[in-house]
């Protein structure tokens, strides 16, 4: 135990600044007289009490943080957290039952987006300003996780970015806790600025809030039942696009942009691939639409495809359209590109451009070696060599990617779920993206109607898509508990 009190004291840190963010909604409640009021001050003060119990009682002079410690350190934190950010959900006027609550915590600290309540148009304005702080923590601490913590512990390919010798957290951002600090002004900025944009487009100043805070996270959770369908504006899809582009960006380009190296955006290998690969997708959907299904203009297909298109591939899971109507093409679609995500770095899950780029210029330089034994060939990524380590590294990932996809798939069948359901809830529960697909968790459905098993079931999925499959896998052999 001695070896984890800095994992503890961290935690019981966590604690308390979670302790504090009840506080936001308890005074929106207060404000609204809404008697939630009295639950967020008791789970607020429960949740600091422990926190400060673990904070003095595991207190050291100095931190020290190894690689064992900083495998149980992610996940504890972001199971505890979810485990206290759910009492809320039960005694407030969402009123869920513990599986309900835990999933919906878990949901939103992953920044997944699944929801099990139906009535959102009549909950109170503290329980949905509560789902929306879990997104936006949520999302600062991926983006913490995949640039300082995934990086160093050699996981999924992530170490590409700790690898270059102009390394921006050795020059830019000399120390972590200069790094977190910036990205914390720079992902508040840009919420504030969304709902700015949104406010002036047509929310009211709640909605604005609260869904900027689950776009630039990449979460999904809105505060209505029909998502972005409810304000039916052209002009604040507009913006979610934008903001939910931005939070598939990686932040540390954001960083380096803003340090000085303005060439930073349009010379990463990823964002270019995410740019084309988003822009191509449009355009053929678009035209599938147009063509197949019963739409007034090409100017709604378009509509339809950039909004939804780009809310699935950046992994946010808002939805203005049904596209269970959009015919097999779409279907297929949709289910390809959960898996895709954003870029590393960003708040968006999935499988990430970076690799599914790593792995199409790794087969190429295999098969140039075939064709060319005497050859020497080198795979690159942003200009630099990839090692073979790290491109075994992602192979790997990739393979238990889909193995886990796969042994999600089938447990979730035999709860007696049909085909569509199982296949796109594992899907979407692996990749963090939110909505699935079929009449039953599908754009126009939710997740409640679903066994309690199944419910646990995802739960454990987002959480192992979340954190990057290894950090969460690694604690379970038994090698790792051998000192």
């Amino acid at each position: 135990m001695r070896d984890f009190r800095s994992v503890m004291h961290i935690i019981g840190l966590l604690l308390c600044i979670e302790s504090v963010a009840m506080t936001l909604p308890l005074f929106i409640d207060l404000f609204n007289n809404n008697s939630d009021w009295n639950i967020f001050f008791l789970s607020s003060l429960i949740t600091f009490f422990i926190g400060l119990m673990l904070y003095y009682s595991f207190k050291k002079e100095k931190i020290l943080i190894k690689v064992r410690q900083a495998f149980v350190l992610t996940i504890l934190s972001w199971v505890i957290i979810a485990v206290f950010a759910s009492i809320p959900f039960i005694f407030s006027s969402a009123n869920l039952n513990y599986t309900d609550a835990f999933f919906e915590s878990i949901s939103g600290i992953t920044t997944t987006g699944s929801t099990v309540i139906n009535n959102l148009d009549q909950l109170d304005h503290g329980i949905l300003l509560w789902r929306s702080l879990l997104q936006w923590f949520g999302g600062i601490g991926i983006i913490v996780l995949a640039m300082a913590i995934l990086p160093t512990l050699q996981i999924g390919g992530m170490q590409l970015l700790h690898m270059e010798q102009d390394d921006p957290y050795e020059k830019t951002i000399p120390k972590i806790n200069q790094f977190v600090l910036e990205i914390f002004i720079l992902y508040s900025l840009l919420t504030l600025f969304c709902a700015i944009l949104y406010y002036i487009y047509g929310m009211n100043g709640f909605d604005s809030i609260t869904h900027a805070m689950t776009t630039i996270s990449t979460g999904g959770f809105s505060t209505h039942n029909l998502s972005f369908a409810y304000f039916n504006s052209f002009n604040i899809e507009i913006v979610s696009i934008i903001f939910m582009i931005i939070g598939s960006l990686p932040f540390v380009v954001f960083l380096k942009f803003i340090h000085g190296d303005k060439k930073s955006l349009f010379k990463d290998d990823q964002i270019k691939l995410f740019f084309i690969l988003l822009l191509t997708l449009i355009i053929i959907t678009s035209i599938w639409l147009f063509n197949n299904i019963q739409t007034n203009t090409l100017m709604h297909s378009v509509r339809m495809s950039l909004f939804n298109i780009t809310s699935i591939l950046t992994g946010t899971g808002f939805t203005s359209y049904n596209y269970n109507l959009w015919g097999s093409f779409g279907l297929v679609i949709m289910i390809i590109i959960m898996f895709i995500g954003g870029c590393a770095g960003s708040t968006t899950g999935g499988i990430k451009i970076f690799r599914l780029q790593l792995l199409f210029r790794g087969a190429k330089t295999q098969i140039k070696k075939l064709t060319q034994p005497h050859g020497v060939f080198i795979t690159t990524f942003n200009g630099k060599s990839v090692t073979d380590d790290t491109y075994n590294s992602i192979m790997g990932f990739f393979f238990i990617y889909i193995l886990i996809f796969i042994l999600a798939s089938i447990t979730l069948s035999l709860f007696n779920l049909d085909f569509l359901t199982s296949f796109s809830a594992a899907a979407s529960a692996i990749s963090n993206v939110g909505p699935g697909l079929g009449n039953v968790i599908g754009p126009s459905s939710n997740y409640s109607s679903l066994p309690n098993g199944a419910k646990w079931i995802l739960s454990l999925t987002m959480l192992v898509g979340r954190l990057e499959l290894f950090t969460f896998l690694v604690i379970l052999s038994v090698s790792f508990w051998k000192k």
